[in-house]
């Protein structure tokens, strides 16, 4: 496996931190006292964005791996170049580290994805990393950590579909900051700033995302990325179709397409995610939304009906 390393100054960030103020200095002050962390939050919480910020103001290196179930302790180890082996034998030169020991011997920020989605086999190699600071390779030898390296780890503890408990010996090594979804105020700054749109719109789809969270049918509702999406693809409709303001057809479409797939239904409940769409659009569809301007008005920045 080929790590993912990104330098601070060439790492993008599109999303604002935005009302995580809290959470940024307990996980800014656990990485500057030697602390390893897990983030907990379910997805579009900011987990990833939180750590970009913070790498980019320590001016540190990120190496990320995706958690999954086909990481195993090689791929995150590294291993012998086996055409390097039968040539040369088992040199140092002939391994190629993997992202733990590109993040131990550069010093950098491990960020490692979906924790509860890994193998243990493969997490009981990081029991030794988290408490002492080394690992033993096979045939290697010990590699020991930069003194600035630190694992961060991400879980979302909604989603239980491939995951597992993580092992207390892991918790027990692991300081964790749970983060949790903004307030609409924060959720409407993070849309407006990344969709680039404003207005009633953006107020509108933040409204429907965060109504599909508390719907009593549904176990897991969208994060602030169907918002985004909402904002998008409802006001690139509008436009395709001529509407000078969007039809409530036109907001459905756009629902559909931004929310259906990020809603989960309970379980147990028959009924589809597009009908918990429609249910939410009966309630909180503006009935004057579709209202054409009136003579010397100005259209709302970023509003559907500007182009």
């Amino acid at each position: 496996m080929t790590p993912v390393t990104a330098p601070p100054s060439q790492t993008s960030s599109p999303v604002p931190v935005v009302g995580l103020r809290r959470e940024r200095e307990v996980l800014t002050v656990a990485l500057a006292t030697g602390r390893h962390v897990v983030i907990e939050g379910p997805p579009g919480t900011g987990k990833s964005t939180l750590l970009r910020s913070i790498a980019r103001d320590a001016v540190q290196q990120v190496v990320f791996v995706e958690g999954n179930a086909e990481l195993t302790p090689a791929r995150l180890i590294g291993a012998y170049d086996p055409s390097q082996v039968l040539a040369e034998g088992y040199l140092p030169a002939s391994f190629v580290d993997g992202p733990l020991l590109t993040a131990m011997r550069g010093g950098a920020l491990l960020y490692l994805e979906e924790l509860n989605r890994v193998p243990e086999e493969t997490l009981n190699v990081l029991i030794t990393v988290l408490t002492e600071g080394e690992i033993a390779v096979p045939r290697l030898g010990t590699v020991r950590a930069g003194p600035r390296f630190r694992l961060i780890a991400a879980m979302n503890p909604f989603d239980a579909v491939g995951t597992a408990r993580v092992s207390q010996a892991i918790a027990d090594r692991m300081c964790r900051v749970v983060l949790g979804y903004q307030d609409e105020a924060g959720e409407q700054a993070i849309t407006a700033s990344v969709s680039g749109v404003t207005g009633w719109v953006t107020d509108f789809a933040v409204s429907l995302t965060r109504a599909t969270r508390t719907h009593r049918d549904v176990r897991m509702g969208s994060s602030v990325r169907g918002a985004i999406d909402l904002a998008l693809v409802l006001t690139g409709l509008t436009e395709l179709r001529g509407e000078v303001a969007p039809a409530r057809e036109t907001a459905r479409d756009a629902a559909y397409a931004a929310l259906s797939g990020r809603i989960r239904v309970a379980d147990g409940v028959d009924r589809t995610a597009e009908s918990v769409i429609d249910e939410l659009l009966d309630r909180l569809w503006p009935e004057d939304a579709a209202a054409p301007p009136q003579p010397g008005d100005e259209p709302e920045a970023g509003s559907p009906g500007k182009a």
